[in-house]
């Protein structure tokens, strides 16, 4: 990549119930010190309003990425990254589960419904810090992120 080159900072949609683990992931964000916007929302209905710029959402920048917990009320994670990985206009955004669940069945389900990577959540925050950083250091510094689909 070119030295010169400077990239705009990362849109990130963050689908978090706890609203503690949400300002921890979000403590995390601002310590990598890398400048990504990251909005929270809290349920699988509200991830699908924004991802679909639906009602208060609808001047809402396309995410870069999802970070998506997979315990969610009203819609369950598994059911949003279904969702999106079906909608065309919805496909090519990367999801990264960020979940407490380390169990093999839902890692399995997770990358049989086309998860791009399944990272379970550190329980202590230094830990934590970490995962988040690499995550944002990964998805906003070495990947090259899918441009929106033509309209």
């Amino acid at each position: 990549m070119d030295e010169d080159i400077q990239r705009e900072p990362a849109e990130i949609l963050l689908v978090e119930d706890s609203p503690t683990d949400a300002r921890l992931i979000l403590d995390a964000f601002k310590q990598a010190k890398l400048g990504s916007r990251v909005t929270v929302v809290e349920n699988g209905v509200e991830a699908m309003t924004f991802l679909r710029r639906q009602g208060k959402y609808a001047k809402a920048r396309r995410p870069d990425f999802v970070l998506l917990d997979l315990k969610l009320p009203l819609r369950s994670g598994f059911e949003v990254l279904a969702e999106i990985k079906v909608d065309a206009d919805l496909q090519s955004i990367p999801v990264v589960v960020l979940t407490s669940s380390p169990r093999d069945v839902d890692v399995f389900k997770a990358y049989n419904l086309d998860a791009n990577s399944y990272v379970t959540k550190p329980v202590e925050f230094e830990e934590l810090l970490k995962a988040v950083a690499v995550i944002e250091d990964f998805w906003c510094s070495v990947v090259t992120l899918p441009p929106p689909p033509p309209l």
